[in-house]
């Protein structure tokens, strides 16, 4: 592939775009063209968009999904896509829809055919799954809620202040939309991890997570064993879910690109 090989930076729910400010200087010191789009609602700012928290309200992981294939359709070769969360979650929708040459799922949200159900992520989805309003609404986390479901594996000075800078509110409706998934037919958590004609995949897993358990990111793995595609998986057993944006955040970043080299990407 080309040196100016796109790279689609996608966030996930509670945290900013811009939080992939750091990733996107180290790709394009490596030779990507990286963006960070943000999500539908989402205002150009970390601030704009606490402000007006009601234009986030009610996207579900198809209109979130479809905003990312309208950018990527606007781009000349397929991108490579990475993804933290649900964010995670839509890049492997991208990769299984053939829209991608590779796809980065870090602490991935929970795609259908994923059983584990950890008390940690039930506690981190808590705020919102505890009022079924919720799904149409936009809801904030609290700084002690991010510090259980973001920070809980860092100083809880280094929580708040990445609560500070990166927090923003999210739609509920993708927790809705993932926690029911296994009991419906057509949800739009739904991946095809039997395609064999796919790009790469790597998942990563972090083995404090609480939003997003490892036992959660490993069974997504597993769902893939039928696929003849390249899927990868590496742990990272001391981090949480912010590993991405915290001061760890360099470490995940390298071992990514150092992943995409070996796929030849």
């Amino acid at each position: 592939m080309p040196s100016s090989t796109p790279v689609v930076f996608v966030h996930g729910l509670w945290v900013h775009s811009d939080a992939w400010q750091s990733w996107m200087e180290v790709y394009r010191e490596a030779g990507y063209e990286p963006i960070a789009p943000g999500w539908p609602g989402d205002s150009p700012t970390v601030a704009a968009t606490r402000q007006n928290a009601a234009a986030v309200a009610d996207r579900g992981l198809e209109e979130i999904t479809a905003g990312y294939l309208r950018v990527i359709d606007g781009l000349d070769v397929k991108p490579i896509v990475v993804g933290h969360s649900f964010g995670g979650l839509i890049a492997q929708k991208i990769l299984a829809g053939g829209h991608a040459a590779a796809a980065v799922a870090v602490d991935p949200g929970q795609i259908k055919g994923v059983k584990p159900v950890p008390f940690a992520q039930i506690r981190s989805g808590f705020p919102v799954l505890a009022k079924p309003g919720n799904k149409k609404r936009a809801v904030a986390l609290t700084e002690k809620q991010f510090r259980y479901a973001f920070g809980n594996a860092l100083p809880k000075e280094e929580s708040d202040a990445l609560f500070a800078r990166w927090a923003i509110p999210g739609p509920g409706k993708p927790l809705f939309e993932a926690s029911t998934a296994n009991f419906s037919k057509s949800s739009p958590a739904a991946v095809d991890t039997e395609k064999s004609d796919r790009g790469p995949l790597l998942i990563i897993g972090g083995g404090k997570d609480h939003t997003v358990p490892e036992v959660v990111a490993k069974a997504a793995y597993k769902l893939y064993a039928r696929s003849g595609a390249t899927t990868d998986y590496q742990s990272f057993p001391d981090r949480g879910h912010s590993l991405v944006f915290d001061h760890g955040w360099r470490e995940i970043a390298d071992f990514t690109l150092t992943w995409l080299k070996r796929q030849g990407l």
